[in-house]
């Protein structure tokens, strides 16, 4: 097995550490905007297809009866739903909540873990509760692509009836194209998203309102009262129809995740702009064309497009609903980088596809699993429909979690006061506790399996995490002291051979020997003319600046060759040795470091299942299995395989 993460730790303690400044947005250029439209609101955007047409379903365990008090009923739950819990609280509310720049729950728990040390336990609880609303959102991510593409290609039994046997075999050629496809990045055509997604928003809106002209009564519907009259007038309908019409909020997440690619002020004017015009006209007209006829609530998407539109409006769809697919798996992606960086699961092999644009990365073991989930999901369900049920309970987990994390932090961080976060939070929280209720109606119908992903994903997330801290501590014990171990070498008798060049020994930090230094001395009793340890040390920060990123210690000796480096990077950051080792000032490294003729050294550890009970013994299995999938440590960390020397060791879990 590869070493088991040599050279880097997780440190949530910001004090005495390098200051990390807030890169900021003054202004908004348009092309951030367009950029902004063409990865962020995919998911949001996409929702018009299918929300409705789920409320009416007539095979929903809990059918919702048309009539004319339900459709207006309904359509302005949908409205008010989308302003209280995507304009209000991610928009206006928790995307003031940034870490360096950065959005998305991993953001708050990293924030969370940073106040853990003065919060208290409640901070650190609040965090684990995070955890698991990351776990939930790898369900999301593989229901999204396969309910968003599903639903877009099933236009094609509208337009041709006869067409309909091809929806499935269609729906699993398109999800194998969009993951082979992952390892090339999404820059080289990213510059497209932005402009179909503007064509994909004014042909949703521009249909809209040809079907609120023919009943422009519906605009009543934008009153609260009628959302309130279908709520306590049918309390039991509305209730089941929450689980149905939480999916017009699906996506809301990933305006807070990617904010930190295109900035807060760029998905605000995007989404009040143009996505939340487009998309309310777009439920206004499809409202307006049940009222005209019931029997329009089989696909009310695509029958209010015009006859000669509906082929273009399919392709579209299907363009749209890719381009959502795609911002979900590269969130994934992001999520599961960040993850493994904060020590939550194994360092992962991650490539990054984009010169330009740091957040566009393909982690080649996580895509491969999303596309197998989907393509199960595509042949489980087999309809959009189908995988409603499913999808609410993810997207109604997340949000309940990130309202609560963030209501904390309000109160702690920002001292937002009590009697405010107490009323105002209660309200947002009631909300979301009334949505991810009515999901649970769901549980026996799909609702299960995101819940299952989630906790699949939060045991192993955990399981990682506790593991690695018993293989720290063993690690510890059987390093010992570095300053004990540097005063042994300059003790040693006889003196040690120094063979000419530079080594460079990865290692957990500054207080403990690397056990393949250690090694090297105890078996080959030599020691390299100039001998560099270097820990890395990720910080609960997006990124560091390069003038930031070093750290020098000589151990007590200046003149022995001999120094201690730590490299500091943030957690969306992949360690490159070379590169931090081409910043150090020769003045600090005691002697020329020659980093292109350079040997590294890296401590592999071979796990084992011990008899203590430092974990139940399933854990300590399912522990050593995700230690398999770790990606190769040199490759990792940007090491020359033609110099890099493996020592191995044994650890017990």
């Amino acid at each position: 097995m590869d070493s088991l993460d040599e050279g880097a730790r997780v440190d949530t303690d910001t004090e005495a550490r390098p200051a990390i400044h807030p890169t900021g947005r003054k202004g908004v250029r348009a092309a951030v905007v367009v950029g902004a439209l063409g990865v962020v609101f995919g998911d949001i955007g996409t929702s018009p297809i299918y929300t409705i047409q789920t409320v009416f379903n007539p095979a929903d365990p809990h059918p919702v009866p048309i009539s004319i008090d339900n459709v207006y009923g309904v359509v302005s739950l949908i409205f008010w739903s989308v302003m209280i819990i995507v304009t209000l609280t991610y928009v206006l509310l928790v995307m003031r909540a940034d870490n360096d720049g950065e959005g998305g729950i991993m953001a708050l728990i990293t924030l969370l873990r940073r106040m853990s040390r003065s919060a208290g336990r409640a901070a650190a609880l609040l965090a684990v509760l995070g955890i698991f609303g990351a776990a939930l959102f790898f369900g999301d991510s593989m229901i999204t692509p396969a309910i968003s593409v599903l639903s877009a290609v099933e236009g094609l039994k509208v337009v041709e009836p006869g067409m309909e046997r091809l929806i499935i075999p269609i729906t699993v050629v398109i999800i194998v194209v969009l993951f082979s496809f992952q390892r090339r990045g999404t820059a080289s055509i990213g510059r497209l998203f932005g402009p179909v997604m503007i064509a994909w928003f004014t042909a949703i809106g521009a249909c809209g309102v040809v079907g609120i002209v023919d009943h422009p009564a519906i605009f009543k519907a934008l009153s609260p009262t009628y959302a309130l009259s279908f709520v306590f007038g049918h309390i039991g309908i509305a209730f089941f129809a929450l689980a149905a019409i939480v999916l017009s909020v699906t996506g809301a997440e990933a305006l807070y995740a990617d904010m930190g690619h295109f900035g807060r002020k760029a998905i605000t004017y995007g989404w009040l702009g143009l996505v939340l015009p487009a998309c309310v006209l777009s439920y206004l007209g499809q409202g307006a064309l049940i009222l005209g006829d019931e029997r329009n609530v089989s696909a009310p998407f695509f029958l209010l497009t015009p006859d000669w539109a509906r082929w273009p409006m399919v392709l579209l769809a299907t363009a749209a609903t890719v381009i959502a697919s795609q911002a979900v798996i590269t969130g994934a992606f992001s999520v599961a980088s960040q993850a493994a960086q904060l020590g939550y699961l194994p360092r992962l092999r991650i490539a990054h596809t984009s010169e330009s644009t740091i957040g566009q990365i393909y982690v080649p073991w996580i895509n491969w699993v999303l596309m197998v989930s989907v393509l199960t999901l595509v042949f489980a369900f087999r309809s959009s429909a189908a995988l409603a049920f499913a999808f609410g309970m993810a997207v109604t987990g997340t949000i309940t979690i990130t309202t609560t994390l963030f209501l904390y932090y309000a109160h702690t961080k920002w001292r937002t006061p009590l009697w405010l976060v107490v009323i105002g939070g209660g309200f947002l929280l009631t909300v979301d506790f009334a949505f991810f209720a009515a999901n649970l109606t769901k549980l026996v119908h799909g609702a299960w399996l995101p819940l299952l992903i989630g906790l699949t994903a939060f045991t192993v997330m955990t399981t990682w995490q506790r593991g690695r801290q018993i293989v720290t501590r063993a690690r510890e014990t059987a390093e010992g002291s570095l300053r004990e171990f540097i005063d042994h070498l300059h003790d040693y008798q006889p003196p040690l051979v120094r063979v000419a060049g530079t080594a460079v020994f990865l290692n957990r930090g500054n207080e403990t020997a690397p056990l393949a230094m250690r090694a090297n001395v105890e078996h080959n009793r030599v020691l390299h003319e100039y001998v560099v340890i270097m820990s890395i040390d990720t910080l609960p920060v997006p990124r560091v600046p390069d003038a930031e990123r070093t750290e020098v210690d000589a151990l007590g000796y200046v003149e022995d060759g001999i120094i201690h480096v730590t490299a500091h990077f943030g957690y969306m950051e992949t360690p490159n040795i070379p590169d931090v080792l081409r910043l150090l000032d020769h003045a600090q490294t005691e002697g020329p470091i020659a980093v292109d003729d350079a040997s590294y050294f890296l401590s592999t550890i071979e796990l084992t299942k011990g008899p203590e009970a430092t974990m139940a013994a399933w854990r300590k299995h399912l522990f050593i299995a995700t230690s398999h999938i770790t990606a190769d440590a040199a490759e990792y960390f940007g090491l020359p395989r033609d110099r890099t020397v493996i020592m191995g060791s044994r650890i017990d879990v």
